[in-house]
């Protein structure tokens, strides 16, 4: 299943793992922002979240790490890669 089918069946989590200041500059709709440095400590609540987790950021480099890190802990996760692809994934619906 590719990026493009999870959020259109909207039964993913988005996750945007970029910077709280870069997230209020604009993000996807209905994305939750978890900066990349507080994953380690939020890993309960990204476990928590309705699955599977499409992770986010500027180009896809930190949501690549994020997604590593991830799937070690057994999250279903995937790079969606920049927030801009996500959030025109999503407007292709609405």
């Amino acid at each position: 299943m590719n990026i493009e089918e999870l959020i259109n069946q909207g039964n993913a989590s988005i996750v945007d793992v970029r910077s709280p200041e870069e997230f209020q500059g604009g993000h996807a709709a209905n994305s939750v922002n978890i900066p990349l440095q507080e994953v380690p400590q939020r890993i309960e609540e990204l476990k928590a979240m309705k699955g599977p987790l499409v992770l986010c950021c500027a180009s896809g480099n930190r949501s690549g790490q994020a997604e590593q890190f991830l799937s070690g802990y057994g999250i279903q996760c995937y790079n969606g890669g920049s927030w801009f692809d996500v959030n025109y994934v999503q407007s292709k619906n609405a």
